[in-house]
């Protein structure tokens, strides 16, 4: 069975004060629906709260087939032993995380609304390039706001896979489904989700597939 044309890349909440309780919740939204990968975004707090964050979600993760890339930090994505490493145009340049992190986990790159960030991170060997935020979003402050033809634009010319991220939620998914997304980046969308994350996780895979049939349409 062929994997699917655009799935769902979740980002865990900024805070994470009750590992265990997060844990069940995390497990149980994977449940729920497809789910490519986890971003473990915990941004300024200590080495050692990441390493707690990794060890408990990561099992969880991998239980379910689920990638885990760190936010901002290859070394740590290399130490706690992560899949990869999401870096933004503000961190480590590329060549230095993939250096730390070696050839064999992930590099993911923040290139918001610029085409020509996306190409170079593409062409220095980057394993996907995230654009965004296409939506109102609280939770980072937002560089760029590209419009969906970006990601039509991109799937037309380069072949490194492109993630959407910035307010994404099942109410605006399929637009960027349809319009080319690889990965959809959602987190508030999911865990402030007004009928809990596995209902959210379920309505957007929903709205991937409708995406995707629209995007098949000649």
């Amino acid at each position: 069975m062929p994997a699917p044309l655009c799935r769902l890349y979740l980002i865990t909440p900024p805070r994470l004060d009750d590992l265990a309780a997060f844990g069940h919740v995390l497990g149980q939204a994977l449940d729920a629906g497809d789910v490519a990968a986890l971003q473990i975004r915990l941004k300024d707090q200590p080495d050692e709260v990441v390493g707690a964050a990794c060890d408990v979600l990561m099992p969880i993760a991998h239980a379910r087939d689920v990638a885990v890339i760190l936010n901002d930090r290859p070394d740590l994505a290399a130490r706690f032993g992560c899949d990869g490493v999401h870096i933004g145009q503000e961190d480590a340049p590329y060549a230095e995380a993939r250096r730390i992190v070696g050839k064999d986990r992930m590099v993911g790159v923040t290139c918001h609304d610029s085409r020509h960030l996306a190409m170079e991170a593409a062409e220095a060997g980057a394993d996907y390039v995230a654009f965004g935020a296409f939506f109102p979003t609280t939770t980072k402050e937002a560089i760029g706001r590209p419009e969906p033809e970006i990601l039509t634009i991109w799937q037309e010319t380069m072949e490194t896979p492109c993630v959407a991220i910035g307010g994404i939620k099942p109410e605006n998914a399929r637009v960027l489904a349809a319009a080319g997304a690889d990965f959809l980046a959602v987190s508030a969308g999911v865990w402030s989700h007004g009928d809990g994350p596995s209902a959210a996780v379920k309505a957007l895979n929903a709205e991937i597939a409708a995406g995707l049939a629209e995007r098949a349409l000649p």
